[in-house]
């Protein structure tokens, strides 16, 4: 809804600003659809140059989170501490007894209480290897912290391969801007012996080109390069949250402990409270019993 709000304040503002100054829209909209044409195509082919086909759907999926947010909510963090109680718990007490959960999970009894957990590849996998390493009686914990932080920092780094990109289609806008002003210019220059009025509307709709990248550049897609960095970096606390309370079960932290050191590392705006945890893992050992 933010974002929808933002976008359209950047046309009321720019426009409405433009029409109370005295402009008029007419030159703005007869040259619109050929300058969108070429600005827009061009940046649009440039993409695709730049950008493998895998990369260019998952940029276009990441568009949805200008206006969804970040995928993890309050309530998702509180219910992964849960998770990871109960994971943690079963495997101190009975070893052989978690390894359906890892192995499996996706019919595992544990994982089925958090469906939006269970759904997510990333954080499934990502506790079961760790779970998995944890059963191989590592001699030195931080190796695991190690190969967690490489494998979350490769993660990361794909993740914001879309924001890139539109980044850099945000920083090419001005200058493809200016290659539709230089053709308008041209095409002026052709028409020099017409009067002074026809050539003023061909100069003013050869500069809308200009006017258009840099309003796209850093009106619209420099904006939603901005959020989607924004959103991928807010979820990437979600599996470091992970690595906080899993690398602390590896030290042999008590279980309780892990999980406080998980609250601690959890971003402010999503930790929830020591009695709101509190209380949620009660009602976790008493399903459990």
């Amino acid at each position: 809804m933010i974002g929808i709000v933002g976008i359209v304040m950047i046309f009321v503002m720019v426009f409405g600003g433009y029409l109370a100054a005295g402009g008029k829209l007419a030159i703005i909209l007869k040259s619109l659809p050929f300058e969108m044409a070429m600005i827009g195509g061009a940046a649009v082919g440039a993409f695709l140059i730049s950008n493998q086909g895998a990369a260019i759907k998952h940029t276009l999926k990441d568009l949805g989170k200008v206006f969804k947010g970040p995928k993890w909510k309050p309530d998702d963090y509180r219910d992964l501490l849960c998770l990871l109680f109960e994971l943690i718990r079963l495997a101190r007490a009975n070893p052989v007894a978690i390894e359906e959960h890892i192995e499996a999970p996706e019919t595992s009894t544990i994982f089925s209480r958090y469906p939006r957990i269970q759904a997510d590849r990333e954080a499934v996998e990502l506790i079961a290897d760790t779970l998995r390493s944890a059963a191989m009686n590592y001699d030195d914990p931080h190796q695991v912290e190690e190969v967690l932080e490489k494998r979350m920092e490769a993660n990361l780094h794909h993740a914001l391969h879309s924001s890139h990109a539109l980044q850099t289609v945000a920083d090419g806008l001005p200058a493809l801007g200016i290659v539709a002003a230089v053709l308008g210019v041209i095409k002026t220059m052709g028409s020099i012996d017409q009067p002074p009025e026809i050539l003023g509307k061909m100069i003013g709709g050869a500069l809308v080109g200009t006017f258009l990248g840099v309003f796209l550049a850093y009106g619209l897609v420099g904006p939603f390069a901005a959020k989607v960095k924004t959103v991928v970096e807010e979820d990437s606390h979600f599996y470091q949250l992970i690595r906080e309370v899993l690398v602390a079960n590896l030290h042999n932290h008590a279980t309780n402990i892990c999980i406080e050191v998980g609250r601690q590392n959890t971003p402010a705006h999503y930790r929830p409270d020591f009695s709101e945890l509190e209380e949620a893992l009660k009602a976790v050992k008493q399903a459990a019993a």
